[in-house]
């Protein structure tokens, strides 16, 4: 997968049956599900694959507790069968994380273990090992820091963790494989219309610098929080249908979590879940639910929100939370459906919906990534619809993510990139050098970087240590010591000038910023 590749397939073609605007899971999704019922395919991404909502997630694939406990079975149905098969078909990257949850009432004992063991009913022949009830003393054993005042035991059950980005990009790989193309930094600005019907769109390429039209048959707005603003490159009276909701991350050392079994605490001061997540050495604890009106494609982590975080995590463990070891903060926006019955965000659905427009633009918003493969099979199933196609058999229930292997490879440092770990270990071989990390406190390698810089279009320092690696999320401030190594290996790959690559590094400098400004911040209370 290379852009250069792209922009030819795109030059080559006069037009696309399927185009689908936007590069988070929901987009990729669907550009795997047209491609591969063999509709020509075309994906354009703005920014960088996931870079908005779906590179800022929990990291879990779940049927969602929480829907249990609000009655919302269909929705949990549909969740717990899709864990099963991405669990099947990316198995590399999707794996069962243990979670433990602590019970201070002994009535509660019965409650949480009935639920869950609905929870595992309702998976059926997708379950994962059954939940089952833990003593006091092997809860603590499990989870040393946690509080045990008032313990009286705890439930353990099983659901799916994985790494967001990494899935992304090998979505993207997918969609090539099965004859689409996917193009990052192609950015829409307007549509182009015959007898007010959109039969193309007009782009903005801005690693070229250059503007361009693709002609296509159908057009799909999968842009997630930003959907009304492309319905309103359509339609500028559009009535707006997204509902923001922030959530937002910390990343801790793994002390706060050190034997490998996920924290949830069932119920917050504000009625959520949260959750403190082993991943990739570190703690990552979330989320939150704030309701917002600005849209933006860096939001920032707020002062109530992190206190919120750091309370709720104290309460919950024994050891207090030092605000000087939050090694990174991290924000994502909700792309939720209006409700106007809904008192607040956390009590919209995140199930999904599908509308077109009458120049015949086709909108999905909502939903989640447990739940991008439906929500792509659903949207392809619309578009046929409203052009009156024949309909093709959706097949992605049993197709293969790239690098997905079910037996682990013999390359466990790189075991994340699935089939892809052996070409990156070859890389090694032929020159022993790109085995040393990029720092000494992150784990990524030198032939990590250049694999991703010409096998997974990576364009900017952002690419690598945001997504392709996951160094910003991982340790902020330590990410930013590498980005005059990134530069400089870029440069050397891509045949940048020094102009370009010191505007690179300040343009990571300043990013950053949002991921470590609260580090040490004492108006955390």
């Amino acid at each position: 997968m290379n852009r250069a590749q792209a922009i030819s397939n795109i030059q080559s073609q006069k037009s696309w049956d399927c185009l689908v605007i936007g590069g988070g899971a929901t987009g990729l999704g669907i550009a795997i599900d047209g491609a591969s019922r063999g509709y020509s395919t075309l994906l354009l991404e703005k920014y960088d694959f996931g870079k908005g909502t779906s590179s800022r997630s929990t990291k879990l694939i779940h049927g969602g507790i929480r829907y249990l406990q609000q009655g919302n079975i269909p929705l949990v149905l549909e969740a717990l069968r899709e864990r099963g098969l991405l669990c099947k078909n990316a198995s590399h990257i999707v794996k069962p994380q243990p979670f433990i949850l602590p019970v201070y009432k002994h009535w509660e004992l019965y409650f949480y273990q009935i639920g869950l063991k609905i929870y595992d009913l309702l998976a059926g022949k997708h379950g994962l090992p059954p939940s089952k009830r833990l003593s006091k003393d092997e809860t603590i054993q499990r989870l040393p820091t946690l509080n045990a005042k008032g313990l009286v035991g705890g439930i353990l059950y099983y659901d799916s963790q994985f790494d967001d980005t990494r899935l992304a990009i090998n979505l993207a790989q997918t969609i090539f494989e099965q004859g689409g193309t996917a193009i990052n930094y192609a950015g829409v600005t307007s549509f182009i219309k015959e007898d007010n019907v959109i039969v193309g769109v007009q782009v903005h390429d801005s690693i070229n610098r250059s503007d361009f039209e693709i002609k296509a048959r159908s057009v799909i707005n999968a842009t997630g929080v930003f959907a009304d603003s492309i319905r309103s490159l359509d339609d500028p009276n559009a009535t707006p249908i997204i509902s923001a909701s922030q959530g937002i991350h910390i990343v801790l050392p793994k002390s706060y979590m050190p034997h490998g079994d996920a924290l949830i605490i069932p119920k917050t001061s504000d009625g959520r879940v949260l959750f403190a997540i082993p991943w990739h050495d570190k703690v990552l604890a979330g989320t939150t639910d704030t309701p917002v009106k600005e849209i933006q494609i860096e939001p920032k982590a707020l002062e109530e929100e992190l206190g919120f975080l750091f309370n709720n995590l104290s309460a919950a463990l024994n050891c207090p939370l030092d605000k000087k070891d939050i090694l990174s903060v991290f924000t994502g926006l909700r792309p939720l459906v209006q409700n106007p019955k809904a008192s607040s965000t956390s009590e919209i659905s995140r199930e999904h919906t599908i509308l077109s427009s009458p120049s015949k633009l086709i909108t999905i918003a909502g939903g989640k990534w447990t739940t991008y493969r439906k929500m792509a099979e659903d949207v392809v199933n619309y578009m046929e619809r409203i052009n009156n196609d024949t309909h093709r058999p959706c097949i992605t229930e049993n197709l293969s993510i790239h690098g997905n292997q079910q037996q682990p490879t013999s390359e466990s440092k790189f075991s994340l990139y699935g089939s892809d770990a052996k070409a990156i270990n070859t890389l090694i071989q032929e020159d022993t050098a790109l085995s040393e990390t990029i720092s000494p406190n992150l784990p990524y390698t030198k032939s990590e970087v250049l694999w991703s810089i010409h096998n997974e279009m990576a364009e900017t320092i952002e690419d690598i240590l945001a997504r392709r690696t996951r160094s910003l999320y991982l340790n902020a401030n330590e990410s930013l010591t590498c980005a005059k190594l990134i530069g400089n290996l870029m440069q050397q790959e891509l045949g940048w000038s020094q102009v370009k690559k010191n505007l690179q590094i300040e343009n990571y400098s300043i990013l950053v910023k949002n991921y470590y400004s609260y580090n040490n911040s004492e108006k955390i209370q």
